[in-house]
């Protein structure tokens, strides 16, 4: 069974010593991982790109603008973003997006700063990581404004009528932990309406840990839950599970397994 975490962050903020969380997720069926850059602020994304480039062989990485700090981005930001992406190493543009859930950019503001990763994602012809948290309308008004079809809305919690709207849009949803909890029934019947081979799993580690570690710091390895709840939902075998994200993962990322 070869399993690939769609979506993690492992800032040293939050992970010392990223070696053993690795180790982990290898022992779990983990073949590879989806590392997501951040823009923490003017002149600062984080640790993803240097971490994954210790570990070439399990660690792919991306970059975005959040929408949290969507209104602290300046113009040499977006020139960084946009040089950083175009790197071959670099698998997609994001996370980005729309978060109305929080707000903590002004909506307006959220709006131009996705819209603009939304044309780099098509001009770098790379895919495009999506965040949207109670926006779905305005999301997906977004993404057809842009004509971007090619992406992934990672950490899926919307209904099946959102469901649809992406997958005919030619996205991929990527589900977290969150499809694990309790009080998640709209969500579940998303998923089981979704076709598998439309589908991944994550971890948004070091948030979002599934049952039973919830409450806990996530980790890569914890995937391994996620996907037990999709083939409880889907109806089929974990190893179906593991086999057609894992391949929807390559395809989407262009991803060299190790």
């Amino acid at each position: 069974m070869k399993l690939v975490d769609a979506h993690c962050h492992l800032e040293p903020k939050d992970y010392a010593d990223v070696a053993p969380v690795l180790e982990r997720a290898r022992a779990a069926g983990l073949v590879h991982a989806v590392l997501v850059g951040q823009f923490h602020g003017p002149g600062d994304w984080g640790h993803a790109l240097e971490v994954a480039a210790r570990h070439p062989d399990f660690l792919s990485p991306t970059l975005g603008i959040h929408p949290h700090e969507a209104a602290r981005a300046t113009e040499a930001d977006f020139e960084m973003l946009e040089r950083t992406c175009a790197r071959p190493e670099l698998r997609a543009v994001g996370e980005a997006g729309l978060d109305y859930y929080y707000d903590h950019s002004p909506r307006e503001v959220q709006a131009t700063v996705f819209r603009r990763q939304c044309a780099l994602a098509k001009r770098l012809s790379k895919p495009l990581v999506v965040h949207v948290r109670d926006a779905h309308d305005d999301c997906e008004a977004a993404l057809a404004a842009e004509d971007v079809t090619n992406g992934v809305i990672h950490c899926f919690t919307g209904d099946t009528a959102a469901a649809r709207k992406y997958l005919d849009r030619g996205f991929f949803l990527s589900l977290s932990g969150v499809v694990t909890y309790k009080k998640t029934e709209a969500l579940q019947d998303a998923v089981r309406f979704a076709p598998l081979e439309r589908l991944m799993v994550e971890t948004d580690s070091p948030f979002l840990a599934p049952v039973p570690h919830r409450g806990r710091k996530n980790e890569p390895a914890h995937v391994l839950e996620t996907a037990k709840k999709v083939a409880e939902l889907k109806g089929v075998s974990l190893e179906e599970v593991a086999r057609v994200t894992t391949a929807n993962a390559v395809r989407l990322f262009n991803l060299t397994l190790g």
